[in-house]
């Protein structure tokens, strides 16, 4: 079999094979084909209740806030870009460049979503700053002004880690609005800017980010806080709905996003006129390395949440897959654009 990894990311052989997927997809989709018995069958057998689930936010006395709304099904639409990364998932472990992988996809043109080992929890690493992000943004709505706040980074971290991928950090001794730490923490992913944040933060408030959207309570005395592609992928989504913080605020954080200064991975797979929000994370140790990466990206007919997450032996081969992931995952949702126009 031949590596998309041999191809561009934008060139014709991919395109080609979407588009083949896609046709073939529509030509054969009323035929009712045999039903596979194979245990690498990447479809799962039809669900017997394709109904909606509606999650809402509790805690007041006569309103139940919407915060996202999902089909209990996987979309028929999306089956051929789920067999497309499928197929190169599964070489990539074949080779011994990936150990595991995890995808979810959510577009919004018709809301449909897939996912690929989507409940396989790992550690998000840097991804963790997203929920903080929200918390900071929920205690300046709570408290307006709290951004304008200064905070003085007299305190070296012993944060235990050694990140491969570096940016820009705060400096010990000068002070910082929460404004300018928000932008070091999401834009630079600096651990000394959310280590400071973070000693300054409702915890509260922060366990309940997480269970308002449905995930478990946080430990925070624990070194890691492992969470599956399908449930990382709910605080983009709440980001990107505006349903949890007010406009103004779901703005500006998807606007710092947007400003990540990280361009391997997922963002190498676009073409660079595309708007995208995201955030990386890498964890693991020396025989293992985890690296997540979730993004909503801005098409203008169909824009689309995605979020990877892979484990194998080395960081560089981990992004490369990311990006191959994306330009799978781009080529289709750019195809579909264009048909809805």
């Amino acid at each position: 079999m031949n590596l998309l990894i041999k191809t561009k990311a934008f060139g014709i052989p991919l395109l080609l094979l979407v588009a083949t997927n896609i046709l073939t997809y529509y030509l054969t989709k009323d035929s009712n084909p045999e039903p596979s018995n194979s245990s690498s069958d990447i479809y799962a057998e039809a669900h017997t209740d394709c109904s909606v689930k509606v999650k809402r936010l509790n805690g007041y006395s006569y309103i139940r806030p919407m915060l996202f709304v999902d089909s209990q099904c996987e979309s028929d639409k999306l089956a051929p870009v789920k067999k497309n990364i499928t197929t190169l998932i599964d070489e990539y472990k074949r080779i011994g460049t990936l150990n595991s992988a995890s995808v979810f996809l959510k577009e919004y043109s018709g809301d449909n979503w897939i996912a690929i080992n989507g409940d396989e929890k790992f550690l998000p690493g840097s991804l963790m700053k997203v929920p903080e992000l929200i918390t900071i943004l929920k205690m300046e709505e709570l408290n307006p002004g709290f951004l304008n706040k200064k905070l003085t980074f007299n305190t070296v971290y012993n944060l235990d880690k050694h990140p491969k991928y570096l940016g820009k950090s705060i400096r010990l001794g000068q002070s910082y609005t929460v404004r300018e730490l928000l932008n070091f923490m999401i834009v630079h992913s600096d651990n000394n800017a959310t280590s400071l944040l973070f000693a300054n933060m409702d915890l509260n408030l922060f366990k309940k980010v997480f269970t308002d959207v449905g995930l478990a309570t946080p430990d925070l005395t624990a070194q890691h806080y492992p969470v599956s592609a399908n449930d990382f992928s709910k605080f983009m989504r709440i980001l990107y709905n505006s349903s949890y913080l007010n406009n103004k605020n779901s703005e500006f954080a998807t606007e710092l996003l947007g400003k990540c200064n990280f361009k391997e991975g997922l963002v190498s797979g676009l073409p660079a006129s595309i708007k995208v929000a995201h955030k990386f994370g890498e964890s693991g140790d020396p025989t293992e390395k985890q690296f997540s990466e979730s993004a909503i990206v801005y098409l203008d007919n169909n824009s689309y949440i995605l979020t990877v997450m892979v484990k194998g032996k080395d960081f560089s081969k981990l992004t490369d897959v990311i990006k191959q992931i994306s330009g799978i995952v781009y080529q289709d949702m750019f195809t579909f654009s264009k048909m809805a126009i």
